[in-house]
């Protein structure tokens, strides 16, 4: 792919500080940079004074906690329509010392992808750029970061009912920033994560040039696929592989209530789960249910329901599955499964933008290693009760997330993790008093589950931001290296060298410097 560039001669070499003539300077040079006359970027820029201005705001913003009153807004949002309002909002940006925040799907759970504490930020908001070109004959497909997940699978099953990618459950979430920070979904045992199905991208980077993975390098197109792609420019698409599956698979959900046999069936359950064949992924999900703990055991097998009765019969019997519980439906229809859609749910509701609840929430993550034993999932159960709100959901790993290199991408938690755990929170009020409540109750059961997860540094998953295990402006080092372990310094390496001016920035993005933690203690 040619290397698209501009020229673009405006003194713009230079930082101001903020005054108001700043503002009027930065969308003027918005305004004088070359575009198509069919594409005007005037008409997809939204400053305060827009009577759209809050509408589009809020249509990305997918937890409540960051739609307060209270919540810093953007000088102005770019709903992106071409390539050359991207290569504008980057230069014009780094000339008047505008801080860009990339939104694709609104998900990012900390509201990194649209909120900020540095006065003059705005929003490059990627969601009309969506475009999704299908090759069955060649087992690919080019897919605009702007785009949901459901989007792109709707596409793949329109054209087969054969392919399928492994990705996220949740259909709303937007492409570019599930696939840039790793991007994983109930395929994972099977066919890996989603950056390890990326064959090809197209970024605009710090000058403004529009890459594909030739252009860019094969350093840049490494980071892009697991590193955190905001860090690093702004992806415009990615290249994705598809990959086989059966035309009916088979999904169960069995619910466990707490009885004598309940921590056994969740030892038996550790046991088994990561060593399973790779065609089946179960997760576990603990909540508490009239003062009770509850299980939710939910399936993807690849293959049909009586192979999985079999399956689940030699392995598990513990679970006590029936044939009933089974149900075979296409890989589409799963998605809408997963994600607790009525059974019967059209395949189209999949092309739906709109989440079917929004709420206050917040999410951290841990690793697995060893199982817990049986004394720790007591204690648990035991604080998860008191606690009331949070939930856990256990994620298995193993099967070709063992087989990848854990430096074959950014993403470093391959073998030797046994579970990737979230820690889930939702609630219905708003206000700082409120979320503090239920912050705090996350961070008691993160801070009880401490003897049982991954130690020095703790782990850390991209996907699932949190802001607790540090920023760039306190514990910077340390949030790196939990999220990528040894391969931050080469994440490091790479942001100094595309990025030296840190345009590209963030309160967890890759910082242009040489790291300071040799001598971190990470707890």
């Amino acid at each position: 792919m040619k290397i698209l560039t501009f020229s673009f001669c405006l003194s713009l070499l230079f930082c101001v500080s903020w005054q108001p003539a700043q503002y009027e300077a930065f969308i003027e040079c918005l305004e004088k940079y070359p575009q198509p006359s069919s594409s005007p970027i005037s008409d997809v820029v939204y400053t305060p004074d827009n009577p759209s201005f809050s509408s589009v705001l809020q249509a990305y913003i997918r937890n409540l906690r960051f739609n307060e009153s209270t919540t810093p807004k953007p000088r102005l949002i770019i709903t992106a329509s071409h390539v050359s309002h991207i290569q504008a909002a980057i230069v014009c940006g780094k000339a008047y010392d505008f801080q860009m925040r990339i939104r694709s799907g609104g998900h990012d759970y900390d509201g990194v992808s649209y909120v900020s504490d540095y006065p003059n930020f705005f929003i490059l908001d990627m969601s009309k750029l969506r475009a999704t070109n299908i090759s069955i004959e060649e087992e690919s497909a080019w897919v605009e970061c702007g785009a949901t997940l459901g989007e792109l699978y709707y596409r793949i099953a329109e054209r087969s009912n054969v392919h399928a990618f492994p990705a996220g459950v949740c259909p709303t979430v937007g492409v570019g920033g599930h696939f840039s920070a790793g991007g994983y979904g109930n395929m994972m045992r099977k066919y890996g994560l989603s950056v390890d199905n990326i064959d090809d991208a197209q970024l605009v980077d710090a000058n403004g040039r529009l890459l594909d993975r030739k252009a860019m390098g094969e350093d840049l197109f490494w980071a892009i696929t697991g590193g955190g792609g905001s860090s690093y420019g702004v992806v415009l698409s990615y290249k994705i592989k598809l990959r086989r599956v059966p035309s009916k698979l088979t999904v169960f959900r069995v619910h466990r209530t707490y009885d004598s046999d309940f921590t056994h069936l969740i030892c038996r359950y550790q046991e088994v789960a990561p060593n399973s064949p790779d065609e089946l992924f179960v997760r576990l999900t603990l909540d508490v249910v009239n003062s009770t703990i509850r299980a939710t055991f939910r399936a993807l097998y690849l293959g049909s329901s009586q192979d999985l009765l079999s399956l689940i019969e030699s392995i598990f019997p513990e679970l006590g599955m029936q044939q009933a519980d089974c149900i075979e439906m296409s890989w589409a229809e799963s998605v809408l499964f997963w994600y607790d859609f009525p059974t019967g749910t059209p395949v189209n509701a999949l092309l739906s933008r709109v989440p079917t609840v929004l709420t206050y929430l917040k999410r951290k993550s841990d690793y697995l290693k060893k199982p817990v034993p049986r004394p720790g999932l007591e204690f648990m159960f035991k604080k998860m009760v008191e606690l009331q709100f949070p939930m856990l959901a256990f994620n298995p790993y193993g099967g070709e997330m063992a087989r990848i290199p854990p430096s074959a991408k950014p993403f470093p938690h391959r073998a030797g993790n046994l579970f990737k755990i979230q820690y889930v929170t939702n609630w219905n009020d708003g206000g700082v008093e409120v979320a503090n409540y239920y912050l705090n109750l996350t961070r008691a059961l993160y801070s009880y589950m401490t003897p049982f997860v991954s130690m020095k540094p703790r782990q850390a998953f991209l996907n699932y931001r949190d802001l607790d295990i540090g920023t760039n402006d306190q514990e910077r080092d340390s949030f790196g290296l939990k999220y990528f372990k040894d391969n931050y310094d080469r994440l490091v390496r790479i942001k100094t060298m595309v990025d030296p001016q840190d345009f590209f920035r963030n309160e967890q993005s890759i910082p242009a410097t040489i790291p300071k933690y040799y001598n971190l203690q990470v707890s």
